[in-house]
């Protein structure tokens, strides 16, 4: 999530945007700009850097894992297609 001192930051950044007629009011101004900025983020549906690096680590993991399985599936499909002469030459010998 944002860190609370960077929606600070922003709400300053943003006050110090009002005209100078309205600087009296500029706290106020300020903590609406914070109340509303912290409320719209509170909205979104946002992970934190670390959960995404950990979610991020086990679609690499999966990943790897399904490649693999597909390698084998790949292999087993082969020697599917392509048998190999031992099995028949043993039962054509055992029909004679």
């Amino acid at each position: 999530m944002i860190h609370l001192n960077t929606i600070d930051e922003l709400a300053r950044r943003l006050s110090g945007l009002v005209p100078p007629g309205l600087r009296e009011t500029r706290d106020d101004i300020q903590e609406n700009f914070k109340a509303v900025l912290q409320s719209g983020l509170a909205k979104l549906d946002l992970v934190t850097r670390e959960e995404f690096e950990v979610q991020r680590a086990v679609l690499l993991r999966t990943r790897e894992k399904l490649e693999a399985l597909e390698a084998q599936v790949r292999q087993i499909e082969a020697q599917a297609s392509h048998p190999t002469g031992g099995d028949t030459a043993s039962t054509g010998s055992n029909a004679h």
